[in-house]
């Protein structure tokens, strides 16, 4: 299973949210590239970067995160505010590994499907759900939709994989939510990445041993809930 360290960026800033809410911020120090290179050389192979001001369309960190895809020297997946081709396109160009689709997957689905086939297997399509229905618009918006329905419509797409994230653990290290991660598992062919809610090796574990390709660490990490170094060996 891949390990994936997560950088969420507000004005500059890594930032974490509690349960996707923008109230509930909490701002850590350290310099966003530098923080990537510890990572990059704890061994990371690869950085999950999200731009959480494009997300919710409020300006963005776009030239923040072609440093860290330039500088660094890892695979960046990109994502938040990537809603057309013409975005996958300019960050791949930039040098990003993939770019993650999550608005535009789950409310034009044929839209994600055109845009995996302009790029096969450098796309990622964005699961979030919150209490069993899938958000977008920066988690700030919630579609009725399932989880099956959703991962139904993306079955035809060349997907470099999904990205199931659990709202209600994000931030929380409450653990993962097991239950939503083997429904997704149950309803797609893709790769599965897990994040939302991982504090310990003994959640990594239950969500490698769950079947996942790969798990998202966010807040557990910049707490030092553990070393970087440690959860890649193990896994």
């Amino acid at each position: 299973m891949l390990v994936i360290p997560a950088l969420d960026l507000r004005g500059g800033t890594v930032v974490r949210l509690q349960k996707g809410d923008f109230a509930r911020e909490t701002a850590y120090p350290a310099d966003a590239v530098e923080r990537a290179r510890e990572y990059a050389e704890a061994g990371a192979r690869r950085l999950h970067v999200v731009d959480l001001d494009a997300a919710r369309g409020s300006g963005d960190n776009r030239t923040l995160v072609e440093r860290i895809v330039a500088e660094v020297g890892v695979e960046v997946q990109v994502a938040g505010g990537v809603r057309s081709l013409e975005d996958v396109a300019r960050w791949l160009d930039a040098g990003a590994v993939a770019a993650v689709m999550g608005t535009v997957a789950v409310r034009q689905p044929a839209a994600l499907v055109t845009v995996a086939q302009a790029h096969p297997g450098r796309v990622l399509a964005a699961l979030d759900v919150r209490a069993g229905r899938v958000a977008v618009a920066g988690w700030l918006a919630v579609e009725d939709r399932s989880v099956q329905r959703t991962l139904a419509l993306w079955a035809e797409a060349p997907l470099a994989g999904i990205i199931v994230t659990s709202i209600d653990r994000d931030g929380t290290l409450s653990g993962p939510d097991l239950a939503l991660l083997g429904q997704a598992l149950a309803a797609t062919n893709h790769p599965v990445t897990y994040s939302g809610g991982i504090a310990s090796l003994d959640d990594l574990r239950a969500v490698a041993g769950s079947g996942a390709q790969g798990a998202i660490l966010g807040k557990s990490l910049l707490e030092g809930r553990f070393e970087l170094s440690t959860a890649l060996s193990l896994v």
